[in-house]
């Protein structure tokens, strides 16, 4: 068995979202004079390596610790769509992607995260391919950019209205490409938040 990490390190600068507020992660505490370390971290929910509930963008009253914590593991099936500037449905995918399981998309974009080309030229799914996400009825989907779609996030509404939670800016996914099973690990903090941030695994089989 082999755990990949599939989370952005916090430290004490991560890029965000354009709009969203700046973290900071500070020392605060120093052994030498206060005789105990500490560290302080301020950060909005959607900062990094990060999963999107409902409430985020639709009217909703679950808050994503609302959700049982079997909607954060499960098998995981991984989508090369590398190269792709929208991501379409292709009648390949009704027999690559599994009824109920993790879908994980490798675009290759992680390699940008932190340039502004991250945040505005990112692939985007289509309407017709985030039909077949909810079709399968994929509980998850995650991704290695920093949105399925842009303003006015239609693609996000919609997986929303159907149950579909999105993990966003994971990275390492390409470590996912030659491997034939793996269990997705994907535990938000147990935060009364419309979303949070997280660590994303994959637990090669």
């Amino acid at each position: 068995m082999k755990l990949i990490d599939l989370t952005h390190p916090i430290q004490n600068y991560v890029p965000v979202y354009p709009g969203d507020s700046e973290m900071e992660l500070v020392q605060t505490k120093y052994l030498s004079s206060d005789g105990y370390c500490n560290h302080q971290l301020t950060i909005n929910m959607h900062t990094g390596t990060h999963i999107d509930g409902p409430m985020h963008l639709i009217e909703s009253e679950l808050y994503l610790s609302d959700f049982p914590l079997d909607s954060f593991v499960g098998t995981g099936t991984l989508l090369n769509v590398s190269g792709m500037s929208q991501i379409e449905y292709k009648d390949e995918y009704e027999y690559l992607i599994s009824e109920g399981t993790m879908l994980i998309l490798y675009t290759g974009y992680s390699n940008y995260f932190g340039q502004e080309k991250y945040f505005k030229e990112h692939p985007i799914l289509t309407q017709q391919f985030a039909e077949l996400v909810v079709r399968k009825k994929i509980r998850l989907i995650g991704l290695d950019t920093p949105s399925p779609d842009r303003f006015p996030f239609e693609i996000h509404k919609y997986l929303f209205d159907n149950r579909v939670l999105i993990a966003e800016n994971l990275t390492n996914v390409e470590r996912l490409l030659d491997v034939n099973s793996f269990e997705i690990i994907a535990l938000p903090l147990l935060v009364k938040a419309d979303s949070s941030v997280a660590r994303i695994i994959a637990r090669v089989k």
